[in-house]
């Protein structure tokens, strides 16, 4: 009977129309920052807001929304590898195509659904708190799981990008993700009142 009545919450909470058209709107968001996003560099990076519209499905729709609008984003910047649209990308493609495949794909999925899943733990407690929590997590397993996963490139990187005298750890931290991590971070964390007060106001319209 529980069972019932948490798949019933399920349904008239996540799939019903209001939600699917917000998920729809921030699909849409996430593709077109995306795209934006890979004509501003800073260093050999793509400095993009796609992570802002992740966050607000993940604290607003739940982390599976979270982590689809992720996986989305991973699927566009492979995709730009794949194509020759990011240069930086398509040198890792050539070189590693499935490892980078994971690294795009898997630092997206799991971006979207920590900060979804981080926003549920502590909604209850205080909303405010949670919003701030997953709008710094996402850009930290974003970032994080880039790097983790570009040191199993580091062969690719040494001959590509990394300068004499400085290590792949070096260059990925400081000259590749450094600066990119700080502006996505500080972006996140500086929207995080505005990504409450939204969601406060959409959460109204979906219970109507």
């Amino acid at each position: 009977m529980n069972g019932e009545n948490s798949s019933q919450t399920f349904k008239e909470r996540y799939l019903n129309a209001k939600s699917l058209s917000y998920f729809a709107i921030l699909l849409t968001l996430v593709v077109v920052l995306q795209l934006w996003g890979g004509t501003i560099r800073i260093g050999i990076a793509e400095f993009s807001l796609v992570l802002l519209p992740i966050v607000l499905g993940g604290i607003l729709l739940g982390p599976i929304a979270g982590m689809l609008l992720g996986l989305v984003f991973g699927i566009i910047v492979y995709l730009q590898g794949v194509f020759g649209v990011s240069a930086f990308t398509m040198i890792l493609f050539l070189d590693h195509p499935i490892i980078t495949a994971f690294v795009c794909l898997g630092k997206g999925l799991f971006c979207g659904l920590g900060a979804g899943v981080a926003y549920s733990l502590i909604k209850n407690k205080n909303k405010i708190v949670a919003c701030y929590v997953a709008s710094a997590l996402c850009p930290i397993i974003n970032t994080g799981l880039f790097i983790l996963g570009a040191l199993f490139m580091s062969d690719t990187l040494s001959q590509n990008f990394v300068q004499s005298g400085e290590t792949v750890i070096y260059f990925l931290v400081i000259g590749c993700a450094g600066i990119n991590f700080i502006v996505e971070f500080l972006a996140n964390v500086i929207c995080a009142p505005v990504i409450a007060r939204v969601t406060e106001i959409i959460e109204k319209t979906i219970k109507k």
